[in-house]
């Protein structure tokens, strides 16, 4: 099973995302990308994430043009910037989704102020991911 998730910068929810399947399925094939991607995975993000125990602080961003052209069995879009930029793919998709999650990142604040914000968000997307997985993923 190959799992897509997008988002503009790549540097939080789609992260979070990615991370969070691995954990339900390791055998899984799950990459994250965005349009725009960020120089690099947010501070905040990594440390959200080693507080439920995942590590993603080797992990990196990646513009969407690297998987264009593959086939994707599912392809899951976190915001709506990035299903505005990446309304299509190349290459064969057999699912796409749209699940929103507002970006954390878009507020100004302290580091605390945003990790807050990030943790909410995190909270979302596990719930949302695990949900995801027991309906289109676990055999019934």
């Amino acid at each position: 099973m190959r799992i897509l998730i997008i988002c503009r910068a790549n540097s939080c929810r789609s992260q979070m995302a990615e991370a969070i399947l691995k954990r339900l399925d390791p055998n899984l094939v799950v990459e994250s990308a965005g349009p725009e991607p960020a120089e690099a995975v947010h501070p905040g993000t990594i440390r959200a994430m080693a507080e439920i125990g995942i590590d993603i602080s080797q992990s990196s961003t990646t513009n969407i043009t690297e998987f264009v052209k593959e086939d994707w069995d599912f392809v899951i879009t976190v915001c709506d910037i990035a299903r505005e930029s990446c309304p299509a793919f190349i290459g064969n998709v057999k699912n796409s989704i749209y699940l929103k999650f507002e970006d954390p990142l878009a507020y100004e604040g302290d580091d605390e102020f945003l990790l807050k914000l990030i943790r909410t968000t995190r909270t979302q997307i596990v719930n949302e991911f695990e949900d995801f997985y027991n309906e289109y993923l676990t055999s019934k």
